[in-house]
């Protein structure tokens, strides 16, 4: 008797988006297994950022599907997608400046579990928040700076601090949208341990122009190229295949 068929835990088919005459992305089709590390990589203006905002719900599809744990997501909002277990982070940060790192995920947590608001009111009192912030916290680096308002911490560890916001919605599938631009080299280790040490269960979608970052973390990896998919596979067959260094890399290639 074979074995049942894994669902998907992110699945797109088909996916265009058409802005007037121009087709930022087309027909793309991606697929990641639970747990899967996939890095989704290509030129300026191939369509990447498009990409994400079609399977985020902050863009709708001019063709296609988008599934989340096998459920049709298409029409949803973005918030309802995170409900459903699809988290991202952006290119550039979106935190409110002003909350510390404890006050920003300690709401992050307690609006996932349906304390809401009631937060600011028992700060420090629910054992279910307060665990999981400190959990946090301490995975990505945070604990010493947990009072600090979010404007004043190092450019990499409001990285880590979005990444983590992310990771406290309890994703299925997490999207990370080019999380070492900007970072200054000194602090990009910092991220590449984060990603490393991220829960094994959930899907990891990486876009990223760091190609060092990319390889070290990604088990698979697509080549997006005028908004298709021009190439699937193992990191080292996508760095081997010659049309990614002709198209990608720019190099000579022989076709």
């Amino acid at each position: 008797m074979s074995a049942p068929t894994q669902v998907p835990a992110l699945e797109a088919r088909g996916l265009s988006r058409r802005f007037g005459g121009l087709t930022a992305t087309d027909d793309v089709s991606l697929s990641l297994a639970p747990g899967a590390r996939h890095a989704l990589i290509g030129p300026n203006g191939a369509g990447k950022t498009t990409l994400v905002n079609l399977l985020t719900g902050a863009l709708a599809p001019s063709a296609g599907r988008i599934m989340v744990g096998g459920e049709d997501v298409t029409a949803l909002p973005s918030h309802a997608r995170v409900r459903r277990g699809l988290a991202r982070t952006f290119q550039v940060d979106q935190l409110f400046g002003g909350l510390t790192p404890v006050e920003s995920i300690g709401l992050a947590v307690s609006e996932r579990l349906g304390h809401g608001a009631d937060f600011w009111r028992v700060a420090g009192t629910r054992d279910d928040v307060d665990s999981e912030v400190e959990d946090l916290l301490l995975r990505f680096g945070l604990a010493n700076d947990f009072d600090r308002p979010a404007r004043t911490l190092p450019y990499g560890r409001r990285r880590l601090l979005e990444i983590a916001l992310a990771l406290a919605c309890k994703p299925a599938v997490l999207l990370l949208d080019e999380p070492a631009a900007g970072v200054p080299e000194g602090e990009r280790r910092d991220i590449l341990d984060a990603l490393a040490a991220l829960p094994a269960e959930v899907a990891i979608l990486l876009v990223e122009h760091d190609m060092d970052l990319v390889f070290a973390f990604a088990k698979s990896m697509s080549v997006l190229v005028s908004g298709r998919v021009l190439c699937e596979g193992a990191p080292a067959d996508i760095a081997a295949d010659p049309r990614v260094r002709a198209v990608y890399l720019g190099e000579g290639g022989d076709g």
